[in-house]
């Protein structure tokens, strides 16, 4: 079991013991997340990373798998313009490969804003550490476990 993995475990079991990971195959988007889970697109939640053009910090959305993160809208929550980041500085600072990033189990502590969107489900499934694993609960679960700020960022692709 890889490292990533163990500690996407290691916090959900923490937070609550119930919560399962479930190993879906390799799904490189949203829509080969959801065909193998049986699943909405929207029900998957996207971990995107940006990079603030001033700070340098990191901050990561939590959106719906149909949903593209608003630029302008991110940066007035974020408080800055942002910028993309690259796949090493992504894992230096959250411990996942792109395509793996939880939005539980950094390596180091995070701004995260969650996307009101993924309430218009029970259930919404995200990233557990690897390409080939995820987890799911309920919006709120998932809002509370990564500390994320429920904010309105997102639009239909």
């Amino acid at each position: 079991m890889s490292k990533s993995l163990k500690r996407v475990k290691s916090a959900l079991f923490a937070a609550d013991p119930t919560l399962e990971v479930i190993e879906t195959g390799q799904a490189t988007t949203a829509k080969a997340a959801a065909e193998s889970l049986g699943c909405a697109v929207d029900q998957i939640a996207k971990s995107i990373l940006f990079e603030g053009e001033m700070t340098a910090q990191l901050y990561l959305f939590v959106t719906a798998g149909a949903r593209r993160v608003d630029l302008d809208q991110a940066a007035l929550l974020a408080g800055e313009p942002l910028g993309k980041t690259d796949a090493a500085r992504i894992r230096a600072v959250t411990g996942f490969a792109i395509g793996g990033v939880s939005p539980v189990g950094h390596l180091t502590k995070i701004v995260i804003f969650f996307d009101e969107s993924l309430f218009d489900y029970q259930k919404i499934y995200a990233a557990a550490g690897t390409p080939v694993h995820v987890f799911g609960c309920a919006p709120q679960q998932m809002a509370d476990l990564c500390q994320g700020r429920i904010s309105a960022f997102s639009q239909k692709m």
